[in-house]
C-alpha cells in the first residue's frame, strides 16, 4: 500500500511539473528523462528482480521501434494503432529469445552474451532489408497532432512516458509484493531449490523477460514518436543497452526507485557534460563507464543502498525488519524459498 501511496504521488508531482513548465528546455529534459528511466526500469525487471542479466535488451526497444515505423508507413496504420502492435512484437520478441535462452539453462554471462548477440543478429538484418530501410533507416512522415502521436511541444510525448513509467513502477510494485515476485525471486536465488518446491523456472523467467520486453520495445515506439526517425546503429546499437543496465546498476538492482533514481541522475549527468564540454563523440559513454566504476567500487547497492545504510546509521531503520527493507530491495529475507514453499502448502489445505 505504501508503494501505491509513492507512486501516486510520483505521478502527481511529475504531471504537475509538465502542466506548469513553460521552458522547452525544461520540458525536453523532463521528457528525456522519463524515456531513460522507462529504459531502466523495464531492464530492472528481467534483470535486477529475475537475476538475468542483460546485455542485449536493444533487441526489444529495436524490435518495437522498428515495428512502429513499419505500421505507419508500409501498412497505413495510426500511430496509437501501432503502438500496441508495436508493444506485442517485443513482447513475442521477448518471450522467443527466453524460450531459447531459458529451456537450455543459459544464465548469467552466457545469457548476457546470448542477448548481445541477438541484438548484433538483428541489427545485421536491419541493415540489410529493403523494408527496414537497410543502411538507410525509416523516417515516419510528420503529421503534427495528438491524433497521430506527433505532438508540438515535449509536453505531450512527457505525459504518454509517464504513463509506461507509471505502468512499469506499478509492475515492479507488483513483484515486490505478489506469489509471482516471489518466485521470481525464488528462482533467481536457488533454481534447483525453487523447482524442488514445485515452482517452473522457465515459465517464471518467460514471464519476466515478456514483462521486460513489452516496456523495453513500447521505449521504442516512443523513441519514433518523438524523433520520427530510427536506424540499425540507434535501434540495435550497445548505447540503448548501456543506458538502460547502468541506470539500475547506479540506483540499485532489484529496488523499485533504484532505476528512477539512477537514471536520473544519469541522465542529468550527461547533460550537464555536453553543456560543459559539447557534444563529443562517445563521451555518453565514456560517462557511463566511469560513473558504473565508481559504483561498483564504492557503492555497490547503488544509490538506494547508501541511503539505507546512513538512515540505519542515523538509527531511523527499522531494526529487525525483513519484511520491508530501507531501501525498498527485494530480497531473499523477504520471500525466500521457503516462503514459496509455505505459501503453496497454504494453497493445497
Amino acid at each position: 500500500m505504501k508503494d501505491l501511496r509513492l507512486i501516486v504521488l510520483f505521478g502527481v508531482v511529475v504531471a504537475g511539473l509538465l502542466v506548469t513548465l513553460q521552458s522547452g528546455v525544461w520540458l525536453s529534459f523532463l521528457m528525456m528523462t522519463l524515456y531513460t528511466v522507462l529504459l531502466s526500469q523495464s531492464w530492472n525487471i528481467l534483470g535486477g528482480f529475475g537475476g538475468q542479466l542483460s546485455f542485449g535488451h536493444a533487441l526489444f526497444f529495436g524490435v518495437g521501434a522498428y515495428a512502429q515505423a513499419i505500421a505507419q508507413l508500409q501498412w497505413g496504420w495510426n500511430p496509437w494503432l501501432a503502438m500496441p502492435f508495436a508493444i506485442a512484437m517485443g513482447t513475442l520478441v521477448a518471450v522467443v529469445v527466453g524460450a531459447v535462452t531459458f529451456r537450455y539453462g543459459l544464465k548469467g554471462s552466457y545469457f548476457a552474451l546470448v542477448t548481445l548477440a541477438f541484438a548484433e543478429v538483428f541489427r545485421i538484418l536491419a541493415v540489410s532489408l529493403p523494408f527496414t530501410g537497410a543502411g538507410v533507416g525509416l523516417m515516419v512522415p510528420l503529421h503534427q497532432s495528438a491524433g497521430n502521436l506527433q505532438f508540438a511541444s515535449p509536453r505531450g510525448y512527457a505525459f504518454v512516458l509517464l504513463t509506461f513509467v507509471m505502468g512499469a513502477l506499478l509492475v515492479t510494485a507488483w513483484l515486490r509484493h505478489s506469489r509471482f515476485g516471489a518466485w521470481l525471486q525464488a528462482v533467481r536465488d536457488n533454481e534447483s531449490a525453487a523447482r524442488a518446491v514445485g515452482v517452473n523456472p522457465l515459465r517464471v523467467k518467460l514471464g519476466a523477460i515478456a514483462l521486460s520486453g513489452a516496456f523495453m520495445s513500447a521505449a521504442g515506439v516512443c523513441y519514433v514518436q518523438m524523433f520520427q526517425y530510427i536506424d540499425a546503429g540507434i535501434a540495435f546499437g550497445s548505447t540503448i543497452s548501456v543506458e538502460a543496465l547502468v541506470g539500475v546498476i547506479v540506483g540499485g538492482l532489484g529496488t523499485l526507485w533504484g532505476p528512477v533514481l539512477g537514471a536520473a541522475a544519469l541522465y542529468t549527468l550527461g547533460e550537464l557534460t555536453r553543456n560543459l564540454f559539447g557534444e563529443l563523440p562517445g563521451l555518453s559513454m565514456v560517462i557511463y563507464g566511469a560513473v558504473l566504476i565508481l559504483i561498483v567500487m564504492f557503492l555497490p547497492r547503488g544509490i538506494t543502498g547508501a541511503g539505507a545504510s546512513v538512515r540505519r546509521a542515523l538509527g531511523m531503520g527499522k531494526e529487525g525488519s525483513a519484511k520491508s527493507p530501507a531501501d525498498g530491495t527485494f530480497r531473499a529475507s523477504d520471500n525466500s524459498v521457503g516462503s514459496v514453499a509455505a505459501s503453496k502448502e497454504k494453497a493445497r489445505v
